[in-house]
């Protein structure tokens, strides 16, 4: 059922034995430049993610396409794309005047690094187990310049001895969400065909500017005051502590099977039974219930996972739109509701978490946001790669092989990751736990899909 990492970890590479080639800096084109520069506002959903997104994509040779010349295609595509997102090439900066970050749109460049492996692509093993050395593949950091220089925006291209070649990308996720930076593959790829943009993109922040004055409206149980973070768990910390590393696999046939348990015993009409919703209620009783001794199932859990709000605001935001446009949902309940009620009522919860979110609610948010400068917090935080299509974006030399993102060791956070070989309609859910919650995170996840 479950396809356990420590099985796997011996065979994989530990070091992908990387040469850096060049480390540059690609600027937007001189007509850009000579725009009046300007700052970028960042909405309080971006403000609280200052953080690197790093993701791989993984290409199989292409004798029409050898690494040099797509790294050159690369180039040439960078400076036109930086011309459109012009906030790529700019720098995060503390706006003195009103405590906010902001984005600098100074042209300072963003980062461009080509390097080489001694393997082929093949000798990387199965590219869907979470292999720390894929971090070889990505450059958040230009050692030649300062900590406050860094760019938004990476790109590294490494080819393999096979001539296959992964691009490797880190942006600090003020820059993107998910759904943004899937649109700007499409544009990317767009400009690499010498095609026009299939979207272009919306990149005005100010359409999620906290209302004046802020009204909070709704309870926010999902974020937690910036003063009571210290003694909060928050779901972005990474773990010192040794984890097992869990792949579970979920054919469409099994989630098919999980939707059909729930609806027998599902009782609003205003939740629908998705592959998501099923998937996530899965992950939520197995993540609580590892934790459970028989004193424990008094304590409450709580799970979050992220809700795209373009579609949910009145008026509606672009579906171009750039930034983070995605809130937290949750679901709570005792651990004990977790072990007795139906499998049903728990996906009903996690649904109901995504219909709270109207847009007063998401608007409360914005402003709760405004006021307390606090961070999402709970138990768990499922992060789902599943749908966002960052393996069907056509580029010249084709689709990727495989796409991921750089897994580091958070335990509070649980991944889905599509199946992109046979079973399309699958999805893998990856899991890092101590040892002991692993096992019992495995017993409950098998005895909810008997």
């Amino acid at each position: 059922m479950g396809a356990s990492y420590q099985e796997f970890s011996s065979l994989l590479l530990q070091d992908l034995k990387v040469t850096i080639k060049e480390s540059t800096l690609i600027f937007p084109s001189e007509e850009t430049l000579t725009h009046e520069r300007k700052s970028m506002f960042l909405s309080n959903v971006d403000q609280v993610l200052n953080f690197d997104v790093q993701t791989v994509h993984f290409f199989r040779p292409n004798k029409d396409y050898p690494p040099d010349i797509v790294s050159e295609m690369l180039r040439k595509a960078l400076v036109k794309v930086m011309d459109v997102y012009e906030f790529l090439a700019g720098r995060l900066r503390l706006n003195p005047s009103s405590g906010r970050l902001d984005v600098d749109c100074n042209g300072a460049g963003a980062g461009f690094v080509t390097a080489e492996s001694e393997y082929t692509l093949e000798e990387l093993g199965d590219l869907v187990y979470p292999n720390p050395a894929f971090a070889e593949l990505v450059t958040s950091q230009l050692q030649n310049l300062p900590k406050d220089d860094q760019p938004l925006f990476a790109f590294q291209v490494t080819s393999f001895k096979c001539g296959g070649f992964a691009m490797g990308i880190s942006t600090n996720h003020t820059t993107f969400d998910g759904l943004s930076f899937k649109t700007f593959l499409d544009n990317f790829a767009s400009l690499l065909s010498e095609k026009p943009l299939s979207t272009p993109p919306c990149n005005d922040r100010t359409l999620l500017k906290a209302r004046t004055p802020p009204r909070v409206t709704f309870p926010h149980h999902e974020l937690v005051k910036l003063q009571d973070s210290e003694t909060t768990t928050t779901v972005f910390e990474a773990t010192s502590e040794h984890l097992d590393f869990n792949i579970f696999k979920l054919s469409s046939q099994q989630i098919l099977r999980l939707k059909e348990k729930a609806s027998e015993s599902i009782s609003s009409v205003c939740v629908r039974v998705t592959g998501f919703n099923v998937v996530t209620a899965l992950v939520w009783r197995c993540k609580a219930l590892s934790l459970v001794e028989e004193e424990d199932l008094e304590k409450e859990s709580t799970i979050l996972y992220a809700v795209d709000i373009r579609g949910r605001l009145d008026p509606q935001l672009p579906s171009s739109y750039t930034g983070n446009a995605v809130l937290t949902a949750y679901a709570k309940a005792k651990r004990k509701v977790l072990v007795e009620e139906p499998f049903g009522r728990i996906v009903e919860m996690v649904g109901e978490g995504a219909n709270r979110i109207t847009d007063e609610y998401a608007r409360s948010a914005i402003d709760w946001g405004e006021i307390y400068k606090g961070f999402p917090h709970g138990e768990v935080l499922v992060s789902s790669w599943w749908k966002l299509g960052f393996a069907e974006v056509k580029y010249p030399w084709g689709k990727p092989k495989y796409c991921c993102p750089v897994v580091y060791h958070r335990k509070d956070i649980v991944l889905l990751f599509p199946v992109i070989d046979g079973d399309g309609k699958g999805v893998y859910v990856l899991a890092a736990l101590p040892s002991k919650e692993m096992t019992k995170f495995q017993k409950w996840f098998e005895d909810t899909l008997s």
